[in-house]
């Protein structure tokens, strides 16, 4: 698989769990809260997909 799909897969799922994870903690799911953990999700998903690829 090439490397720029899988740091978009990891880009999208980082992305996906980092909104995802204050609505564990009773925060609303379209908040500032979600938004910025959601972009956070997302560079660490591209940080472990480039680790994992070199």
């Amino acid at each position: 698989m090439p490397q720029k799909k899988i740091i978009l897969i990891g880009m999208t799922v980082g992305s996906l769990i980092g909104g995802y994870l204050p609505v564990l903690f009773g925060v609303d799911s379209f908040s500032f809260t979600s938004l910025l953990t959601s972009g956070a999700g997302g560079i660490l998903g591209i940080w472990l997909a480039y680790k994992l690829t070199r």
